[in-house]
C-alpha cells in the first residue's frame, strides 16, 4: 500500500535472480583416453589412421553419454512468489476499489483480519481528510521471498491522490509487505514504509512563513514532512518523558495533530510511542490519548484529555522487551497505565508535535497555536538527561514548497522546556509521514 513521501528515492530495479547452476555432463577423462587407443589399434590393423574419423567417434559417444543440461532452480518456490506477488498487486487494486465504492468488504481477501481492519479505519480517514480519490498508478519489484508460510515482498508504489479541493498528488514510497500463508491462501499481515520517517539537514526554500512564536525559533538544522519538535541520539536509552498542554485547535477547517513522546524511530524502523491527539472534521474537534509500536496500528486508550489538560507521557523499559506506558491527565488526576511488548532499538529519544498520517498520506496539518513541552527529558545509557544535557537536535515541519509549518523553539533556560508553534503557512494533505492513524 502508498504513504507518499516528497523526498523518496526512485523506484529501486529489481534484483535479478542468479544465472541457473551448470553441472558438467561429459565422460570420465579415463573411459576418453581408452576410446581413443582403442580406436588407434583397430585402425592399425586395417593400415589406415584416419584421425578426423577417431575424433569424429569420439564426439559422437560424448553427445550421447552426456545428460541434460540440469539446473537448480525450485518450481514450487517460483509459484509461491508469484502468488505472493499476486496478492499484492490485488491488495493495492482492492483498496482504491474499497474507497470508489465505499465497500471495505474487497479488501478482505487478501488481507488477515487484523490487517484488514487498518485498512477499514485508514479508507475512513482519508474520506474524513478530504481525499476523493486514490490510484495506484506505478509498481516497482524491488524482492519476494517465501520462506516456509511466511513471505516478503518490497515494492516501490506511485499513487495518485486526489483531495476534494481538486489538488492532485503523485508520491512514490518503497513499501516492506509482510504475508502469511493461511488455509492455503497467501494474505498480507503487515506493510512498512522504511524511508517515511527520514529526516532530511537543512532548510526550506519557500517564503518565509509568518510565526508568533513566544519562545526564540530555533535554528533549522533538521526538517521533516510531520515532525516538529526534538529529538536526541547517540546511546541507548530506556525512559523518555514530558509534560504538555493540550493545545486548542481551531475547528475552522479539517485538520488533525499528535503530540508525543518515543523511543526509537529516528534513524531506525521501530518505534515505541505514546500521546495525545486532536481530529478537526464536520463535527467539530475530538480530543483523544493513544499508544503505538510500529509496525502496529496506532490505538486509543482510555484517558480523556481536552483542551487546556496538563497531560504527563513516560515511556520506561521496564526489563528485556517489557515497557511501562504510564500517562496521567494532570487536570482531572486520570490515569492509563500498561505494560507491553516490544523490541526496540533503544536508539533515539524524541519529543513531538506531528501532521498524522494515514495510508494513502499525511493529513493536513491544524491550527492548534502553540504547543508547550515542559519537564522534556529521557534516560540515555543508564543517566537521566534534560534536553539540554542530551543534546536534543530540533526538526522544523515543512510543507511541499519547503515554508515551515510547524517551528520549534530554542531549549529554554532550564534546559527541558520548550515550544512549537503553528506558523501561517498553508498545510496541504501531501504525501510521506508515518503509518499513524487519526
Amino acid at each position: 500500500m502508498f504513504e507518499g513521501d516528497p523526498t523518496a528515492t526512485a523506484p529501486m530495479t529489481p534484483i535479478a535472480s542468479p544465472p541457473p547452476v551448470r553441472r558438467s555432463g561429459g565422460i570420465p577423462a579415463g573411459r576418453l583416453i581408452a576410446l581413443g587407443l582403442l580406436a588407434f589399434a583397430l585402425a592399425a590393423l586395417s593400415g589406415r589412421v584416419d584421425l578426423s574419423a577417431i575424433v569424429s567417434a569420439a564426439r559422437s559417444y560424448v553427445d550421447q553419454a552426456a545428460p541434460a543440461t540440469r539446473t537448480n532452480t525450485s518450481s514450487t518456490e517460483t509459484a509461491a512468489v508469484a502468488a505472493v506477488k499476486d496478492v499484492v498487486t490485488r491488495a493495492n487494486q482492492a483498496q482504491a476499489q474499497a474507497y470508489t465504492r465505499n465497500d471495505p468488504t474487497v479488501m478482505r481477501a487478501t488481507a488477515t483480519d487484523s490487517y484488514y481492519q487498518e485498512l477499514v479505519q485508514t479508507n475512513q480517514s482519508l474520506q474524513q481528510s478530504g481525499v476523493q480519490s486514490i490510484a495506484l498508478v506505478g509498481l516497482d519489484w524491488v524482492d519476494a521471498t517465501v520462506s516456509g508460510t511466511t513471505a516478503h515482498a518490497v515494492t516501490n508504489e506511485t499513487w495518485r491522490t486526489t483531495y476534494s479541493d481538486g489538488s492532485v498528488a503523485d508520491s512514490t514510497d518503497r513499501n516492506e509487505y509482510t504475508l502469511v500463508l493461511q488455509s492455503g491462501a497467501w494474505k498480507i499481515s503487515a506493510d512498512v514504509q522504511p524511508t517515511t520517517r527520514v529526516i532530511t539537514p537543512g532548510t526550506g526554500t519557500g517564503t518565509t512563513p509568518t510565526v508568533t512564536q513566544p519562545g526564540t525559533p530555533a535554528s533549522v538544522t533538521s526538517s521533516s514532512s510531520n515532525w516538529s519538535g526534538y529529538a536526541a541520539s547517540g546511546g541507548t536509552f530506556t525512559s523518555v518523558t514530558a509534560t504538555w498542554t493540550v493545545p486548542t485547535v481551531s475547528a475552522t477547517s479539517p485538520g488533525a495533530d499528535a503530540t508525543w513522546v518515543g523511543i526509537g524511530g529516528l534513524q531506525s524502523r521501530d518505534l515505541l510511542q505514546a500521546g495525545t491527539q486532536a481530529m478537526v472534521d464536520g463535527s467539530g474537534v475530538a480530543y483523544t490519548a493513544w499508544i503505538e509500536m510500529l509496525p502496529q496500528s496506532s490505538r486509543d486508550v482510555p484517558l480523556s484529555v481536552t483542551a487546556g489538560d496538563s497531560v504527563t507521557v513516560t515511556i520506561t523499559q521496564q526489563s528485556g522487551n517489557d515497557w511501562l506506558i504510564a500517562m496521567k491527565n494532570n487536570s482531572t488526576g486520570g490515569t492509563y497505565n500498561v505494560t507491553v511488548q516490544y523490541s526496540s532499538s533503544n536508539s533515539s529519544a524524541e519529543w513531538v508535535q506531528e501532521a498524522p498520517s494515514v495510508g494513502r498520506g499525511l493529513i493536513s496539518l491544524d491550527q492548534f497555536g502553540t504547543l508547550q513541552f515542559n519537564a522534556a527529558s529521557a534516560v540515555r545509557d543508564g543517566k537521566a538527561m534534560s534536553l539540554a544535557a542530551l543534546g536534543a537536535k530540533a526538526i522544523t515541519m515543512i510543507n511541499g514548497q519547503g515554508q515551515a509549518i510547524a517551528q520549534p523553539s530554542t531549549i529554554g533556560s532550564d534546559g527541558s522546556s520548550f515550544t512549537v508553534a503553528r506558523t501561517d503557512a498553508t498545510s496541504t494533505p501531501q504525501s510521506g509521514g508515518r503509518r499513524r492513524r487519526p
